[in-house]
């Protein structure tokens, strides 16, 4: 870790063996870690680009930007790129067949009534809440309005690249659920944000 080891270790040192689910705390910690070290990368790159072209600077609006660039690199961190750090790090494997994606909706969802509560609630509820942020932040981005179709249709692109590049990084199972609490997800960010943004009500 480049940022967190000391906060790690002594996390490891206290819940490891202690707890079941330590496999997904360690994934929270490493994850945390590096979306600093590339929120980092991105802020000084936004910055050299405002300066070279002479851009006004919002202190909100770059406010909005960092919170809502760090949960996108946070998600992106837990979902595809759980074992690396670093770009060169990855393998891609073309020679996946197709039949590795479930395209089956709801099957695995139903299946998961049989086992783990806890699987059950993240496969549902857990990836619909991820997207909330993304359906709330993107229009609070704008600086003028934005159609709903447009924030849930990018909100389906980002859901349908992240089950894509766990499919070809084997980091993940690719599985048309997640798109559909994804999207169910970003529909509720929407509609949260329609219903707290005073500027969304402007005509």
């Amino acid at each position: 870790m480049l940022f967190l080891g000391p906060v790690y270790r002594y996390v490891q040192a206290q819940l490891e063996g202690r707890i079941n689910h330590w496999p997904l705390v360690r994934l929270i910690m490493y994850s945390l870690d590096k979306t600093l070290l590339y929120l980092a990368l991105f802020l000084l790159l936004r910055l050299g680009l405002k300066l070279l072209f002479h851009r006004r600077f919002d202190a909100w609006h770059e406010v909005k930007v960092i919170l809502f660039s760090a949960y996108v690199i946070l998600l992106l961190m837990l979902t595809v790129f759980r074992q690396w750090y670093y770009p060169w790090q990855l393998h891609f494997y073309w020679e996946r067949p197709l039949s590795a994606i479930n395209w089956t909706p709801l099957v695995n969802t139903f299946k998961l009534r049989l086992g783990s509560q806890i699987d059950l609630w993240y496969q549902s509820f857990g990836n619909v809440l991820w997207f909330i942020p993304f359906g709330f932040g993107l229009p609070s981005l704008r600086r003028t309005k934005i159609a709903a179709w447009r924030v849930v249709g990018w909100g389906l692109l980002l859901s349908l690249a992240i089950e894509s590049l766990q499919f070809v990084l084997a980091s993940g199972v690719a599985d048309i659920d997640d798109v559909i609490f994804n999207t169910i997800g970003t529909i509720l960010g929407f509609g949260l944000w329609r219903l707290l943004s005073p500027r969304s009500r402007k005509r």
